[in-house]
């Protein structure tokens, strides 16, 4: 697998990759996403949006959210094709995305929709653990969604 620079050309299949409003409320906080929205999200000043690409296909995309005042990156709109989940596909798009995070700074986060079981338990297997409950309810103030907030582990 290899992770490009996302491009625009990527948005339609990347938007198509959503199977239900459920799904689409789990990885986005919306009830439904196009192609466009996805190259808006791409093209915000502080996203860097990769896609990763096996034989010439993208099968999985990610953002990074740089925060520079911070110093800390956030994982962020994580989503594998529905025929490449359950392989590892999300696993190592997550490893990939964090040695990139980790180039920048040495706090890597994520948060979760806490119905999403196959996302925690994904990114646990790549290594992530809960922030303290403490700084997770910190974070989740103002939020639409009480998320679980995980934070790169011993990498």
């Amino acid at each position: 697998m290899q992770l490009n620079a996302f491009e625009a050309s990527h948005s339609a299949a990347v938007a198509g990759w959503v199977l239900s409003a459920e799904e689409c409320r789990r990885w986005c906080n919306r009830e439904e996403v196009s192609a466009e929205a996805v190259v808006g999200w791409a093209a915000e000043s502080d996203v860097t949006a990769y896609v990763a690409v096996e034989s010439g296909r993208p099968v999985a995309y990610g953002e990074l959210w740089i925060d520079d005042e911070e110093h800390e990156v956030e994982l962020a709109r994580l989503i594998v094709a529905p025929a490449n989940r359950g392989r590892g596909v999300g696993r190592e798009l997550v490893a990939r995305l964090t040695d990139e995070a980790l180039r920048r700074y040495p706090a890597g986060f994520m948060r979760v929709h806490p119905d999403n079981e196959p996302a925690l338990r994904c990114y646990a297997a790549a290594g992530y653990v809960r922030v303290p409950r403490e700084q997770a309810e910190d974070w989740n103030s103002g939020q639409t969604v009480p998320y679980v907030w995980l934070r790169n582990g011993d990498r």
